[in-house]
């Protein structure tokens, strides 16, 4: 019996580790947290089941993503957090995070198999070890004021850009690029949205 209290004691232990959601945002506030709406997005071979992104073929054409496509935003300083882990990914070049502008595509967040992150325009790699398995955290902040624009992964500040004025959203999911092909499977989990 005393054996068998201990194995429970550990299992509890590995299973009550604080969830993703328990993240306070980065950078200086006063941060107010809210909930924007959001529309999935199912196209070619995509699918998507609650926070599980798939893209379920190797087609290297044509529009193949699963996201989730959140409001238009115009004004004031936002941040997206989320944990991605990746639970399958034979293909490479898929888009996992997109602050999107007027004019298209303003950051995107990708990951090539074998675990490299970078960033879709321009190439810069952002970090590593995105690998299959391993849970990454993702923060997106945004002042619509100067156009500033960085990208946080597990905390760190890995990439910074200027530029744009208008609306923008935020989406996530699994995205082929122009260069890349799937299958992979994702999985988010933690999102939040602040704003000030």
């Amino acid at each position: 019996m005393r054996k068998r209290t201990a194995v429970l004691a550990v299992v509890l232990a590995l299973t009550a580790a604080p969830s993703p959601a328990s993240a306070a945002p980065l950078e200086t506030g006063p941060w107010t947290s809210y909930s924007p709406s959001f529309d999935v997005q199912e196209r070619g071979c995509g699918t998507v089941s609650g926070l599980t992104f798939r893209l379920t073929c190797a087609t290297a054409s044509g529009d193949q993503r699963a996201e989730r496509r959140y409001a238009t935003y115009s004004s004031g300083v936002r941040q997206f957090e989320g944990y991605f882990r990746i639970t399958t990914m034979p293909g490479s070049r898929i888009s996992l995070k997109q602050t999107f502008g007027p004019d298209g595509p303003f950051f995107m967040l990708a990951v090539e198999r074998g675990g490299r992150l970078y960033a879709v325009h321009g190439g810069a790699t952002l970090a590593t070890g995105a690998t299959v398995g391993t849970q990454v955290r993702v923060n997106t902040v945004h002042n619509t004021g100067n156009g500033a624009h960085r990208t946080y992964i597990n905390g760190s500040n890995r990439h910074s850009q200027t530029g744009g004025s208008g609306g923008y959203y935020d989406k996530f999911g699994a995205y082929r690029t122009a260069s890349g092909a799937g299958p992979a499977d994702v999985t988010w989990s933690g999102i939040q949205f602040w704003q000030k």
